[in-house]
């Protein structure tokens, strides 16, 4: 199969279900859900979701839980909007490096401001 295939495959899903979950789905429970990544397989039958999810664990579970009741119709309106010969199956899965980018974007930030600086002793005054 080709590989090329598959990462537009998977981009257009995921650009899609970044459109229906954030504007055309009404659940309360999916107000901080964002589509990071979809890797689909190479035989297309399956597609795992990454989701950047917000809030505590508890919201978390309830978006994941809101998801996986509504993947039959996010796999209908994904078959209506792509075209695609085999509209894959969706498995959704909270997307943990998430947090640890925030994290890394939180540690440049710091790193650009600035640390005040550390006096460093003279090297004289340290061997005397």
């Amino acid at each position: 199969m080709d590989p090329y295939r598959t990462q537009r495959v998977s981009e257009a899903i995921r650009e899609e279900l970044s459109e229906i979950i954030g504007y055309e789905m009404a659940d309360p429970r999916l107000g901080s859900v964002d589509v990071t990544e979809v890797m689909v397989t190479p035989d297309k039958r399956h597609a795992r979701v990454r989701l950047h999810l917000g809030g505590d664990e508890k919201t978390q579970a309830d978006a994941l839980v809101a998801l996986g009741g509504a993947r039959h119709f996010l796999r209908r309106q994904l078959a209506s909007r792509l075209r695609l010969f085999r509209t894959p199956e969706l498995l959704f899965e909270a997307d943990i490096e998430a947090g640890h980018q925030e994290r890394l974007a939180q540690l440049l930030k710091r790193v650009r401001k600035g640390r005040p600086k550390v006096a460093v002793p003279d090297e004289k005054s340290s061997l005397e």
